[in-house]
């Protein structure tokens, strides 16, 4: 197991540490929910101590009355700017299911067809489900909605309605037809995450979307030294996330290539030491 492994371990654990939840099916309810975790974990999982960024940017578009979510435009802006897709990496726990999931032996699609048009999906579910929707939605019938998390999250339907479902069997009266149409949706996402490295991170995430805007500039990530690159291409061929340059937009600064480049001008750079390359590699 390799340092990022153990990083995305921690991270998942840290913010699912409430292990009474699991058992009672109770979610938590306690103050650090006010607060943002910087990858995709979703509120109502009944380990979760903190809230989803996503989820609770959908939980002020919702309701009776919209509200600026000033506090969460904030926590994102932050995280973009600190992180950039290094979150996507190194500390998102549904970034850690899709990982594990891949791990399962079997063939696997390392080249994915249509993947420039794929690549353009995950902006439209952005703009659609988390912008367009749930306004559209206040403006029609006075209500919003969380339109991302109602109808698509995978991450939802894994972490919160399968526990909370199995522990608490008065809850299947309320199950209706988007539940199962998420958890169809969630069978998807499952199988082909087996098969496809991080389909949801790399065609899907709202999230990704957003942390991808900072990648290049991030505090944290990978930065090209361009007089050492000798533009060989090995770093393109060895990218999981299928990045045509490192760091870029679909770079989550996995590592592979710092440690596959043979000129050594692939690097991590850091807030202390931001303007050449940080000793030492991923593992």
């Amino acid at each position: 197991m390799g340092k990022r492994e153990i990083i995305q371990c921690i991270t998942a654990a840290a913010c699912n540490f409430n292990v009474s939840g699991f058992m009672n099916g109770r979610i938590f309810r306690e103050e650090s929910k006010a607060v943002c975790v910087p990858g995709l974990n979703c509120y109502s999982c009944p380990g979760a101590v903190a809230a989803c960024p996503l989820g609770a940017l959908q939980s002020a578009c919702s309701g009776t009355v919209l509200r600026i979510p000033f506090y969460v435009l904030g926590t994102l802006l932050l995280f973009g700017i600190i992180f950039g897709r290094f979150i996507c990496g190194w500390l998102c726990p549904f970034g850690l299911i899709q990982d594990l999931l891949y791990r399962i032996p079997g063939p696997k699609i390392e080249h994915v067809p249509g993947l420039s048009v794929l690549r353009w999906f995950r902006y439209m579910i952005a703009i659609l489900f988390v912008c367009i929707l749930p306004v559209a939605a206040y403006l029609i019938s006075g209500i919003g909605e969380p339109a991302f998390c109602k109808y698509i999250c995978p991450a939802g339907t894994l972490e919160a309605a399968v526990p909370l479902l199995f522990l608490d069997q008065s809850l299947t009266a309320a199950v209706g037809w988007i539940t199962g149409w998420k958890f169809f949706l969630l069978g998807i996402f499952l199988v082909s995450m087996i098969f496809i490295y991080r389909p949801f991170c790399r065609f899907i995430c709202p999230l990704g979307v957003w942390y991808g805007l900072f990648n290049h500039r991030a505090a944290l990530g990978i930065s090209v030294l361009e007089e050492h690159c000798t533009h060989c291409g090995i770093c393109h061929r060895v990218c999981p996330m299928e990045a045509t340059i490192a760091g870029n937009a679909e770079c989550i600064s996995c590592g592979k290539c710092t440690d596959s480049c043979p000129s050594s001008a692939i690097y991590f750079r850091n807030p202390i030491r931001y303007g050449g390359p940080t000793e030492g590699k991923n593992k």
